[in-house]
């Protein structure tokens, strides 16, 4: 299977309309072409010191195309998800050839001491490439 490259996932902070401070995740093109059928399947989850699983809903998402140098937003994650690993397996197809890649964000690296400019966004979140 091909190594993915240019395609990543981004956890943006972003102002709501309430005012307040939303985490987004968004799936990034950053190639010169577009992306066909991606397909993305999220959960959080993590064993706490005692033990115990914790876990979120899998939710999954498609988009037909997600254009050359652009992101398409996912969906919120709200703060109690933040805590949890954050896994996001990314499919699509690419030059008709299918390609997926699994992206986890660790529990607790989704904050304010991690951020850095994601690539055509250019907007300031945590991301995976």
């Amino acid at each position: 299977m091909p190594e993915v490259s240019d395609v990543y996932v981004a956890i943006v902070k972003e102002f709501n309309d309430e005012g307040g401070e939303d985490w987004n995740a968004y799936l990034v093109n950053d190639k010169n072409e577009p992306i066909e059928n991606a397909f993305v399947s999220s959960k959080g989850y993590l064993t706490d010191v005692k033990g115990k699983e914790l876990k979120s809903s899998t939710l999954r998402h498609y988009y037909k195309v997600v254009s050359a140098k652009s992101a398409q937003k996912i969906e919120i994650v709200v703060e109690e998800v933040i805590k949890l690993n954050n896994e996001y397996f990314v499919s699509f197809y690419h030059r008709g050839q299918l390609l997926d890649k699994r992206f986890v964000f660790l529990s607790e690296t989704i904050n304010d001491k991690n951020l850095s400019t994601v690539p055509v966004m250019q907007k300031k979140g945590v991301w995976i490439k």
